[in-house]
């Protein structure tokens, strides 16, 4: 694959309290990742990117809110949210990107 995809679908680390909770329990990380991304990609953007072994990835689709204001209707984007899980005595480290 090139290796300008992988810079493509790894769009940046999500940070939520779940999220938190995953990397110290499970050493799951989660990402937002490009909307037309498939697993085996992310498994190897992510494995090229911090050099390290990835176990599972699990693929979430979050889907657009309707919200509302002074009676005007807009929407929020929806966006593709992926949960790394890495091999045993893995870890990433955000700051030693390639």
């Amino acid at each position: 694959m090139n290796q300008e995809r992988f810079f493509q679908i790894i769009y940046s680390p999500y940070t939520s309290e779940k999220a938190a909770t995953g990397a110290e329990k499970r050493r799951e990380y989660a990402f937002k990742v490009a909307p037309d991304a498939k697993k085996p990609e992310i498994k190897g953007a992510i494995e090229f990117l911090f050099n390290t072994k990835v176990e599972s990835v699990t693929v979430v689709t979050v889907k657009q809110k309707i919200k509302a204001f002074r009676g005007r209707v807009g929407r929020k984007k929806g966006w593709k949210k992926a949960y790394v899980t890495l091999c045993a005595d893995q870890k990433l480290d955000f700051s030693v990107i390639q």
